[in-house]
């Protein structure tokens, strides 16, 4: 049998069955396999590597976009030296599938430029690389939309795609002065995910303390610590301020997916 000459149908069975890369390489790959005396196996091996490692690059780079980070970083860019209060191993569980099957929540806080953002953005890629889908917002922009849907009777339907995604990160809480309303929009947020079993990362500039003033509702702020708090942790990042972050997107470089990802098939 002459692998490098093919049926004639073969190029448009993979095109029905998916399989692009495979189809873009089987015909190289033929030739050498040939020249090689490659096994059977080991051809067939190769082109299906070839092929999972490039759906798991396309779903990764996919899941980033739906994300809506402000700019990409991951834990390894972070530079733990300026932050003396943050060390790797204190991030734990964070950092791998458990923040997503045991719903581990943060809350990251301290005074801007500590690299509260950077860090919340990279655990959720890490979840992003597990296998899981992640959204960003700012806790501005999350709690004006869904005061506004809930102001023309549309919370439930606003409030779904906060719900949906496996990791969700509220940055900047604190930062801007909210509506009347903010704790119970903001409470609606953290309850339905808390009750779904889906974590979340908080950064904020405030004490938890201040929360109740900064929502304008005490038992509210404090239902919504509770539900973060429950089976999650909390991070205060002081030091100097660590290098400044553009907010402009860097290119997403091909990333490397982790090894046999439990999410893999989720939606």
């Amino acid at each position: 049998m002459n692998l490098h000459e093919p049926a004639a149908d073969l190029d448009a069975m993979l095109q029905r069955l998916h399989l692009p890369t495979i189809r873009r390489l089987y015909g190289e790959l033929a030739l050498r396999a040939e020249e090689e005396g490659m096994s059977y196996r080991t051809f067939l091996e190769i082109l299906f590597a070839e092929e999972i490692a490039h759906r798991a690059e396309t779903r990764i780079l996919r899941s980033v976009h739906k994300a809506k980070f402000p700019f990409l970083r991951t834990v390894e860019e972070f530079d733990f030296t300026f932050q003396t209060s943050v060390r790797l191993k204190m991030l734990g569980s964070l950092l791998g599938p458990e923040l997503v099957s045991d719903a581990r929540s943060a809350v990251l806080s301290g005074p801007p430029g500590r690299g509260k953002t950077h860090l919340a953005v990279a655990i959720a890629y890490r979840a992003i690389q597990n296998g899981f889908e992640a959204r960003f917002t700012t806790a501005d922009e999350l709690i004006a939309e869904l005061s506004q849907a809930a102001a023309r009777g549309r919370l439930d339907e606003a409030l779904e795609p906060y719900l949906h995604p496996h990791v969700l990160v509220i940055d900047e809480l604190g930062y801007q002065s909210y509506a009347p309303d903010a704790a119970n929009v903001l409470y609606r947020v953290v309850n339905d995910r808390y009750l779904k079993g889906r974590p979340m990362i908080v950064t904020t500039n405030k004490p938890l303390a201040a929360l109740g003033q900064l929502l304008h509702d005490g038992d509210l702020a404090e239902a919504i610590l509770d539900r973060l708090l429950e089976r999650g942790t909390t991070s205060s990042s002081a030091g100097a301020p660590t290098a400044p972050v553009t907010s402009s997107p860097r290119p997403v470089p091909i990333p490397k997916p982790l090894n046999s990802p439990p999410g893999e098939d989720r939606v």
